[in-house]
């Protein structure tokens, strides 16, 4: 039987396996190909929730899902046109999430009886005839395919068997009309020197690719052409990374040495493991031993001049509490970068949320206000990370920067920016006496009301820093009682003042309408791509997405005013709607989904028609 192409506008396939199976490197050299061959992409790996879960359980399975597409995209799809399930346990854990007819590509070699009951299958559904009604299921003995296909190598049987997520890559490469040699060159010198490894891999490779090629079970292959993206230099990124090169970029800028104080937590690990690598470029890294070393150690980095950041994750900001309102009192500027994840307490470390906004506005003793600012796709991740940069200098402030897990993990082709381009940043530290003669700590700029950032050793302006409530000016210990409200109103109306930078709010849509979807952070892409299905449906529904949440943006309350209704998608119950009804008055209503997933546009479409019924 001939094959046939189809052009096709996008496509969503998702590998899932055991957390042994290697479904994160496979879906990343699938990601890394598509973006070489010129398509929008975005990505979502889905790790196990425990990391030492049994092999072959439900609680190990491992999965990485993929949308590239021709044309612009913002998410990485709600359901897979094709899964490939390597084991039971995923067939079982991400079947129900399969589109009716999808493809179905299953390693039939590891469905045997003691997995099918690890995974809870009475019978063997590749065999019973349970999926042929809903999916075009197609059988492939991988573990076979990979033993044959590596037969000659000197290698133990377990290292072949290995290779076999490398089979289902090829198979799919084939489906999808992509090339090998990208993935042929990355194990070379991903495995340099192990020339028996790199063998393996791509043998197993081309067989999956020479397979799909043979049989009759692929009867069509479907070509994605290129996207039309801006002009520029791509590559392929995910937030994690983009939050560090951010980072770089405002030390460079600044001309400040770049400090991180940090204790590893996932999600937020790679931010440290990244900048640590980074040494020549003057990056310090210090890994902590608990999360309070770690911001205390970048406060006393910033009060000496650098650039100070500290990363962790929702339960790391629960135990940083106290030294963070250290940091608003001395009025230092501190980056405190927070990767959202499933909580509360361990919660779900590999899942994502958002789940600590409340925690970032108010999560402190005392009326301590702190700028907090988030990130929506994980090329964002790097302008956030500046501008919270550039804000915490400018306003001598903490400022907090909320990414999530499935940004930092997360990945989309990244126009690299020119670093001339980039706003400067002025450090703005202070030389001399600034009164009479006489060197005062706390007198404000009168148009940002930061006070002078002055470096220890300056001859001239000796002061005082502490947790005890200022002096107005002077800095000196203060209990007096007037003096107390004055500073609290300074320090709350300093954040306010960010206002002042934060751009007019963009509308993606009409001015007026039915209904408006507010967003922040990563629900960014769900949002936008609903809204762009309900536009060209004719209703009448735009989309506003906040990236400063405190300060909010000064003409928010003008833009919700000329809404019928306002629906506030959350991966949360309902954090910024509490928020927003507070603060405006406005009878917004919520879509609240806490899954450890993203939201789905799909589901948010589903929610405005109902609301406009």
């Amino acid at each position: 039987m001939g094959k046939t192409f189809k052009t096709i506008d996008e496509a969503i396939i998702r590998f899932a396996g055991d957390s042994g199976d290697g479904m994160q490197l496979t879906g990343g050299r699938f990601t890394d190909t598509t973006a070489i061959v010129g398509n929008d992409l975005s990505t979502l790996p889905d790790f196990p929730a425990e990391i030492r879960a049994p092999a072959g359980s439900l609680a190990g399975v491992s999965a990485f899902q993929l949308k590239f597409s021709s044309k612009d995209i913002h998410t990485p799809g709600d359901r897979p046109d094709v899964l490939v399930a390597m084991n039971p346990a995923a067939l079982k854990v991400h079947q129900k999430d399969l589109i009716p007819g999808g493809t179905l590509i299953i390693n039939t070699d590891a469905f045997t009886r003691k997995n099918l009951n690890f995974a809870g299958y009475e019978t063997n559904p590749v065999e019973d005839g349970t999926l042929d009604d809903y999916f075009t299921v197609i059988p492939i003995e991988m573990n076979k395919m990979v033993t044959a296909a590596c037969e000659d190598m000197e290698l133990a049987s377990k290292l072949v068997l290995r290779t076999k997520n490398f089979f289902a890559l090829g198979v799919l490469f084939y489906m999808y009309d992509r090339p090998l040699d990208a993935t042929e060159n990355w194990l070379k010198k991903k495995f340099a020197g192990k020339d028996s490894i790199i063998k393996a891999n791509t043998v197993s490779m081309h067989a999956g690719y020479n397979y799909a090629d043979t049989t009759e079970l692929f009867t069509t292959r479907y070509k994605v052409e290129k996207a039309s993206l801006p002009k520029g230099t791509y590559r392929n990124i995910n937030g994690n990374l983009a939050t560090s090169l951010g980072l770089l970029a405002a030390s460079e800028k600044s001309n400040l040495e770049l400090f991180l104080g940090s204790y590893p937590i996932t999600p937020a690990s790679d931010i440290l493991h990244t900048l640590s690598a980074w040494k020549h470029y003057g990056v310090k890294t210090f890994q902590a031993e608990d999360e309070i070393a770690g911001v205390t150690s970048a406060i006393g980095a910033a009060y000496t001049g650098s650039l100070a950041i500290t990363t962790t994750s929702g339960p790391g900001i629960a135990l940083k509490g106290e030294a963070i309102g250290l940091a608003i009192i001395t009025e230092l500027p501190l980056v405190v970068i927070n990767v959202q994840r499933g909580g509360p307490s361990t919660g779900l470390p590999t899942k994502t949320e958002q789940s600590d906004l409340n925690q970032a506005l108010y999560g402190r003793n005392g009326e301590a206000p702190m700028p907090v600012i988030a990130a929506s796709t994980p090329g964002d991740c790097f302008y956030a990370a500046y501008e919270a940069c550039k804000t915490a200098i400018k306003h001598m402030t903490p400022v907090m920067l909320l990414t999530d897990g499935y940004l930092a993990n997360g990945s989309e082709p990244w126009n690299i920016p020119k670093v001339k381009d980039l706003e400067p940043i002025d450090s703005n530290f202070a030389i001399d006496a600034n009164a009479d003669g006489e060197f005062l700590p706390y007198l404000r700029d009168e148009k940002t009301l930061s006070r002078p950032w002055a470096i220890p050793g300056t001859p001239g302006l000796e002061h005082r820093v502490g947790g005890i409530e200022k002096a107005e000016n002077t800095g000196h210990v203060s209990y007096d009682p007037e003096n107390h409200h004055r500073m609290v109103l300074l320090r709350q109306e300093k954040v306010n003042r960010i206002q002042n930078d934060i751009p007019a709010t963009e509308i993606y849509g009409e001015s007026h309408g039915d209904l408006l979807i507010l967003s922040w952070g990563g629900t960014y892409g769900a949002c936008r791509s609903a809204s762009e299905t309900l536009q060209d449906k004719g209703n009448k529904v735009s989309h506003v997405h906040l990236r400063w949440i405190s300060p909010l943006p000064k003409d928010l309350g003008e833009i919700l005013i000329h809404f019928k209704h306002v629906l506030v998608p959350e991966i949360n119950l309902g954090q910024l709607l509490r928020l927003i009804r507070s603060e405006y008055l406005v009878d917004a209503k919520g879509l609240n989904l806490v899954r450890g997933r993203p939201i789905g546009a799909a589901t948010i479409v589903e929610t405005v028609n109902e609301m406009l019924r």
